[in-house]
């Protein structure tokens, strides 16, 4: 197999030969044909997450097929199609895996972060966390489901019933959040970086009502925002742009630091809340509301030894919708 490889802090991923793996107890080989390039990835090769495992090879929106089971998987088969999310693990003992919370689990372990991931020909997966995906849709078209899909769900879901809802951050997550929102009937307001008319205009196109810049406020109060961009001065921003009991979800699994702001940004029974990982579930009932509201992936596909640049332009801003690499 042929991996990208991360050998350490910020080094560059480098090309490597290495034995085919094989799966363990539970486990499954996975030949992969597409891995989304999510804005994580950048957070792992810029040593910006704790306890990052080197060499680890990077990627977590993973489409492939099983090309070997181990012992006493049952819930999938060889040539099946399979999707793998960041969620890789998760100890089912733990209180929060026992009260239905596993996305807090106390031992988990993350696709492409703890776990070797997607940049490669091969990955191992944990059989109960490879979700099946059928024979529709373009390989390619799928892979950012796995991740900007799922935590733009699972912040969806947290934002609530918000009829006005403003998105902060309109790349891989935000475009595709975006097209369910709008099918559920929500009016969806897109914040952008000043200047980014690619972006406004791709808001536009995919059901918002409204495009602008991040620093702009809504001709209205928003009933809730979710921020998709790591950028923690946006908090304050999105906090003043919602309504009296509004929500401000945080969906990143990192953020730069939040600036110091005014209470009354908060007051009046304002809400913030973070999103953490995903669980089954959620994995479960996106994919069904996904295939409902027809949701489209804006992707652009790149070789796998492009890993680097691909980084780069994301790093940049430079991309539209979402990367995806092919092995």
């Amino acid at each position: 197999m042929r991996a990208m490889v991360l050998a350490g802090p910020r080094a560059r991923l480098r090309m490597e030969e290495r034995p085919d793996p094989f799966p363990g107890e539970g486990q499954i080989r996975v030949r992969v044909s597409a891995c989304g390039v999510c804005r994580t990835d950048l957070h792992v090769v810029d040593a910006e997450l704790p306890d990052i495992r080197y060499p680890i090879v990077p990627g977590h929106e993973i489409v492939g097929r099983i090309d070997l089971i181990g012992p006493n998987v049952t819930t999938h088969a060889p040539g099946d199609r399979v999707g793998i999310p960041w969620l890789g693990f998760t100890c089912g003992d733990c209180r929060f895996c026992r009260e239905g919370m596993e996305n807090l689990c106390d031992r988990p372990l993350f696709t492409g972060y703890t776990r070797d991931g997607g940049y490669a020909t091969h990955t191992i997966a944990d059989a109960h966390y490879a979700f099946p995906l059928g024979e529709s849709e373009d390989d390619v078209a799928l892979a950012p489901l796995l991740c900007a899909g799922l935590i733009g769900w699972r912040s969806l879901v947290l934002a609530g019933q918000a009829d006005r809802l403003g998105i902060y951050g309109f790349g891989a997550a935000g475009h595709i959040i975006a097209q369910v929102a709008a099918w559920q009937g929500r009016s969806v307001h897109a914040f952008t970086r000043r200047g980014d008319t690619a972006a406004q205009d791709l808001a536009r196109r995919l059901g918002a009502v409204w495009a602008g810049a991040s620093d702009d406020m809504p001709d209205k109060p928003l009933d809730a925002a979710i921020i998709y961009a790591p950028a923690g001065e946006l908090v304050p921003a999105a906090l003043r742009a919602v309504r009296k009991g509004g929500r401000v979800v945080c969906a990143g699994i990192h953020m730069s630091d939040i600036p110091s702001f005014p209470y009354d940004l908060l007051w009046q029974e304002r809400q913030l809340l973070s999103v953490a990982n995903l669980t089954r579930q959620d994995g479960l009932d996106f994919f069904r509301i996904a295939a409902q509201a027809g949701v489209h992936t804006e992707t652009t596909a790149f070789p796998l030894d492009q890993a680097n640049q691909v980084l780069g332009m994301l790093r940049n801003g430079q991309i539209l919708g979402a990367a995806v690499l092919k092995p």
